[in-house]
């Protein structure tokens, strides 16, 4: 059976707390913080250990906060293999004022990563992916890898003939548009950069996203729409998967936990079109919980009855107008 392998450039360790009223020039009295391993891949793999999944989830990790970070990926029993690096691995810090519930999320740049060190992510994917295989590339890069490192990345996978499965963002979305790629889910703001457009509309997406396909070498298309669902498109198709209305108590982690509930589907047999709704139904499951807790199985299985019965093709569409 093909295996999953997630791929973390820039892996973190979330701190995640809560204050009775954040204010300026005073000791704030935080509750002990929760610490959780993230950073896109990583939470790929986590998210899809929650939804009874498995696999193998790779990293650059150093220093004391990257020896912590493999700890937290071992108590939660996900596969891994660490690439050592000189550098330490990031912490991120999200704070909720208890007596507002809004979160402040404060994040820092990576470690600088020497090109030995990166080198050995192409060394280990061409040794370790096979045919069918999902390679999921999720995040940011760290200083010191190239941005056109994604690139590298796809040949790879080409040679494999595995699948390509990237969500990236910063300055490295551009220059891996390059790559060739199975399955793409850029937010609204990241089709944007990529598109060259100032802003879309509703009337702007359907457009961009079929001009999307047509330019760049990508087989599917998932453009995730936060509140609003997402849209996919493949060749000339295109659809529009909404999402339930939910009590919202944080967004970390919720595009990662859609790119779970995306690529878990799809390995277990499901068509692509079940695959995204039930990516839409893990995105939206996830932020029914505080932190970087992600998806759980139980709420996305409710959730996707839900996407699945409210999910109205084109062809009824056109069917009710005429």
């Amino acid at each position: 059976m093909p295996k999953i392998v997630t791929l973390t450039m820039n892996p973190v360790i979330d701190k995640d707390t809560h204050v009775a009223g954040i204010v300026p020039n005073k000791k704030l009295r935080c509750a002990s913080p929760e610490y959780f391993a993230g950073g896109g891949g990583i939470n790929v793999s986590r998210a899809l250990k929650k939804l009874g999944g498995e696999s193998l989830c790779v990293y650059l990790a150093g220093g004391p906060t990257g020896d912590h970070l493999q700890q937290l990926i071992t108590k939660e029993n996900i596969g891994q293999e660490v690439i050592s690096i000189e550098g330490w691995t990031r912490e991120n810090l999200s704070v909720t004022d208890t007596n507002t519930q809004l979160q402040y999320r404060f994040g820092v740049p990576g470690p600088n990563v020497k090109q030995k060190e990166w080198k050995r992510i192409l060394t280990f994917l061409e040794a370790n992916l096979e045919q069918d295989d999902f390679l999921v590339a999720s995040g940011k890069l760290p200083p010191g890898v190239p941005t056109d490192f994604y690139v590298l990345v796809s040949k790879i996978t080409d040679r494999n003939k595995s699948k390509l499965v990237l969500d990236t963002s910063g300055d490295a979305l551009i220059p891996s548009m390059k790559a060739n790629i199975y399955l793409m889910k850029p937010n609204l703001g990241e089709l944007s950069i990529i598109m060259g457009a100032t802003s879309i509309s509703a009337f702007d997406l359907e457009p961009l996203a079929k001009k999307f396909l047509d330019k760049y070498s990508c087989e599917i298309l998932v453009v995730s729409l936060g509140a609003k669902g997402a849209l996919w498109g493949q060749g000339d198709e295109l659809e529009h998967i909404p999402a339930p209305t939910v009590h919202q108590k944080s967004v970390i982690g919720a595009g990662d936990s859609m790119v779970a509930g995306m690529v878990h589907s799809l390995i277990t047999g499901k068509s692509l079109g079940e695959a995204i709704k039930y990516g839409v139904a893990c995105g939206t499951a996830a932020t029914l919980h505080p932190g970087t807790q992600l998806c759980n199985k139980e709420d996305a299985d409710q959730l996707y009855g839900w996407v699945m019965n409210n999910t109205v093709k084109k062809e009824k569409i056109s069917a009710k107008l005429t």
